[in-house]
């Protein structure tokens, strides 16, 4: 309502200044670029928001493209919706401090020990590629990328540093927290191997993709057994 007032007699007002301010664009820019930059297809979404956005929203399937006379996904840098190592990394590592903390609060804590849970973590993470790799090579669908695996096999970790979380805050939780994360792991692989990895072998029998499939939510459990079991002898 302040806008229908007239000019007041004896009353100056503040001037408007209509013309850009270069600082405020150069600023601007940079932020712009350096968002792009950092976030990749993220920044491009963000900075980019439109109703093709809007739309898009919520979507989780993997981008496409044609290489070489035939589909491939796109890397992580052009589709958010893709794998990628960043988490499994940071979860990995995470794992190892919180088992070596446990350690610790149990008095058995080591450079040596310490040593031994990261050579156990990564066999653990090898094992679980193997098992990713063997069951899509059985299935004969072997070009599903090494990366994308590794990066599937690298969740575990995620569940994994929950379950000893709460072994180190309550002694009992563990036994709450360590079925329930392998439950969770195994649907995880078993929705992703079968809409993502197992899209290009669907002449085969769906009955043999089930029993692979029940079989590799069923390994998460001594798999998961065995992480969590945090001792100095890595074996055990």
């Amino acid at each position: 309502m302040y806008s229908n007032l007239g000019a007041q007699p004896g009353v100056t007002r503040p001037p408007t200044n209509s013309q850009p301010n270069p600082f405020g664009n150069a600023f601007y820019g940079a932020g712009s670029g350096l968002i792009r930059g950092g976030l990749g297809a993220y920044g491009e979404k963000i900075l980019g928001s439109s109703s093709e956005y809007v739309q898009s929203n919520g979507h989780w399937t993997r981008i496409t493209e044609p290489v070489g006379g035939r589909l491939s996904y796109k890397p992580p840098i052009y589709d958010i919706n893709a794998p990628d190592l960043y988490i499994p990394f940071m979860a990995f590592g995470t794992y190892v401090v919180l088992a070596g903390l446990l350690l610790g609060l149990q008095g058995k804590f080591s450079p040596e020990a310490l040593n031994w849970l990261f050579v156990k973590g990564l066999f653990g993470w090898f094992l679980q590629v193997m098992l990713l790799k063997v069951t899509l090579l059985s299935l004969g669908s072997g070009e599903a990328p090494l990366l994308d695996i590794l990066a599937y096999a690298g969740y575990t970790f995620t569940g994994m540093c929950l379950a000893v979380l709460g072994k180190i805050i309550w002694r009992y939780s563990y036994y709450f927290l360590m079925p329930w994360t392998c439950l969770c792991m195994g649907v995880f692989l078993v929705k992703t191997m079968k809409r993502v990895l197992f899209a290009e072998v669907r002449s085969y029998d769906s009955s043999r993709h089930h029993y692979l499939l029940l079989f590799i939510a069923l390994a998460q459990f001594p798999l998961f057994t065995w992480l969590g079991n945090i001792t100095v002898n890595w074996l055990f």
